[in-house]
């Protein structure tokens, strides 16, 4: 159960605010989503959905929570509780389905209620989704880059706290890795689980040997032996290849050896060469020591003989960019019985908002069945298929194309309806399923982790000219009102 105290002051401050002032009830409309891609990737990939739909199902105030609000001893009335008692979400949420492969400044939800239901989920969306989408984008890079080899998450004790290793796993999983360490996550979600043995097992012993001995009594069938302890070639390789062959002996066989420390890539080469030449070709070699994509790709590049990686603390804290950066800013208001477009302005272009209720469309050569762009239109656009297209950039316009032979398909699904969920949850092997097929829709150019081309997000021309109508007539406000003041 997530507190409903999962939030910033401010929004309930705001929350007071407009229940002073009898407002409760104005109904807006906003947007999720993030400005710039993660890692210098060609594309993110969306998580935390489901967490965002156990959060809206079950929230609410509770007496204990209540206490402590009256215990701030803010301006707050007692009948303000009272309102807080019976708050519930009774919004519309409208998202994008998890594992899909996303991009900036496309709504990854669109969420419509009173402004009070809107304004107090504003952090719980963000840090859900800001931190899962980050880890599966971050798990999706070292799975491009690894594509046929084992990747175990290794994460739980270097995550900042036990939420954040049991989600961060299941968002690795989505990604694409094959198992993770963390029990809890396995158990909640139903991951594959993996695990060997540490150093202080092999410590607890008399001798390198007696402890390998010992852990493959207990696991005949499935042992991976950590050979780094004293020294990997001298003493822990020759130890576990002499346990190897004992288990041929027996018909059985030695499944793995782990690396965790040294030079990666001459050992496993080392490694590979003296497990062949005992006999053991099908024993595996894994890899562990502070992994991430780029070490992963520079260790290919050496011919690392490397079957698996057991990556950790720079997956699970995406640690050379700690945050997404989403944002979540108003873009309608109902008002006078009809949805009006709203917008922020800001001296950095990059921080317009882009106004009104919005779809996304995929838009999809038929003949090659690859994504030729994202198409973000207003609520009640429609696309004709059967009617060539005209994209363009939205702040770079001289860069059109014209796209023929296509279908458009709709991102945004409906999750919630006036606080129902009429969305029905995918397992997280569907949603993994899902997210493969999502890759195969793009050309390698959008997906490769080095200097990925730049995959075209664009907005229809009615959008555009509503944002830009919006835009003129706010600046001449401005200046019509800088006029007065001179005057």
């Amino acid at each position: 159960m997530i507190s409903a105290l999962h939030t910033d002051k401010y929004q309930l401050t705001m929350i007071y605010a407009h229940w002073k002032n009898n407002t409760i009830d104005h109904q807006r409309t906003f947007d999720l989503y993030f400005r710039s891609l993660p890692f210098g990737n060609g594309f993110a990939v969306f998580a935390g959905l489901e967490r965002v739909i156990n959060y809206l199902q079950h929230l609410h105030f509770t007496e204990q929570e209540i206490e402590y609000l009256r215990s701030l001893h803010e301006d707050f009335e007692e009948e303000f509780f009272d309102f807080l008692r019976s708050f519930r979400f009774r919004g519309n949420v409208y998202g994008i389905p998890e594992g899909s492969i996303v991009f900036p400044n496309e709504p990854l939800l669109r969420i419509e209620g009173r402004i009070v239901e809107l304004h107090l989920i504003e952090t719980a969306l963000l840090n859900f989704i800001g931190f899962q989408t980050l880890v599966a984008t971050k798990a999706a890079r070292i799975r491009h880059i690894a594509p046929n080899d084992t990747l175990l998450e290794f994460g739980a004790r270097r995550a900042q706290e036990m939420d954040a290793s049991i989600w961060g796993a299941r968002a690795s999983y989505i990604a694409g890795f094959d198992a993770t360490s963390n029990l809890a996550a396995g158990k909640r979600f139903g991951i594959p689980t993996s695990g060997t043995h540490a150093h202080s097992w092999v410590q607890d012993f008399g001798d390198e040997l007696e402890a390998f001995r010992a852990f493959v009594k207990a696991f005949p069938d499935n042992s991976i032996l950590l050979v780094d302890t004293y020294d990997t070639l001298k003493s822990g390789l020759p130890h576990a290849i002499q346990v190897g062959l004992e288990l041929k002996q027996q018909g059985k066989q030695l499944a793995g050896i782990r690396l965790d420390s040294g030079d990666l890539a001459y050992l496993s080469k080392q490694a590979r060469k003296m497990l062949d030449q005992a006999g053991l070709t099908q024993t595996k070699i894994i890899a562990s020591s502070d992994l991430d994509e780029e070490t992963i790709l520079n260790l290919k590049t050496q011919g690392a003989k490397i079957d698996g990686w057991g990556v950790g603390t720079r997956l699970i804290t995406a640690h050379d960019q700690p945050a997404l950066g989403a944002v979540y800013k108003m873009v309608a208001r109902f008002e006078n019985n009809q949805w009006e477009p709203t917008i922020k302005i800001s001296s950095n272009p990059n921080k317009i908002t882009t106004p009104g209720r919005k779809e996304v469309y995929r838009i999809v050569d038929r003949r090659s069945g690859k994504a030729k762009a994202d198409y973000i239109t207003l609520a009640d656009e429609k696309i004709n298929e059967n009617q060539p297209l005209v994209l363009f950039h939205p702040t770079q316009t001289f860069k059109q194309k014209k796209v023929r032979d296509f279908y458009a398909i709709p991102l945004l699904k409906p999750i919630f309806l006036q606080g129902k969920l009429v969305y029905d949850l995918p397992s997280i092997e569907e949603i993994r399923t899902y997210h493969q097929s999502q890759l195969d829709l793009f050309w390698e150019e959008y997906l490769r982790i080095l200097n990925p081309e730049e995959y075209p997000v664009d907005l229809s021309l009615k959008l555009w000219n509503k944002k830009t109508n919006l835009l003129n007539k706010i600046y001449k406000q401005i200046q019509k009102e800088n006029g007065k003041k001179k005057s």
